[in-house]
């Protein structure tokens, strides 16, 4: 399994009349979450698209909303990989506030699609060649 963590702090603009994170902005927090995790492996969305020429649209998003995120609460955003990708991706994501307690959770699917055809396509080896040593 590859697990990621990254910390955000909640901007003012994020945030709803209330002070809590807008309910919108967790699935851009996952974002966050994914992008580093690629990026502590190596590798970049922009990499991937441009020279490998695999996109990673979303095609699935589930969130369990369970205790709000506040304005200027730094928060870390978990992001694990718990199997290796095929023809799709599947991260799992927490979040979770300074004192360490669960605010939101969920998953996010992604599938490989050649950037020249649109058509679905394998994980690039690139990419697994990456995450196997997590799995040995």
């Amino acid at each position: 399994m590859y697990i990621h963590e990254t910390d955000i702090r909640v901007r003012y603009g994020e945030t709803d009349q209330m002070g809590y994170l807008y309910y919108g902005n967790y699935a851009l927090y996952y974002e966050v979450g994914r992008a580093e995790a690629m990026r502590a492996l190596g590798i970049t969305y922009r990499e991937q698209e441009a020279e490998i020429g695999v996109m990673m649209p979303v095609m699935y998003l589930q969130c369990r909303y369970l205790r709000p995120a506040k304005y200027d609460e730094l928060v870390r955003v978990r992001s694990e990989v718990r199997e290796l990708p095929t023809d799709q991706m599947r991260f799992f994501h927490e979040i979770r506030n300074e004192e360490g307690k669960l605010l939101n959770a969920g998953e996010v699917k992604l599938a490989f699609v050649d950037r020249l055809t649109g058509k679905r396509c394998h994980a690039p080896d690139y990419l697994l060649g990456k995450l196997a040593p997590f799995w040995q």
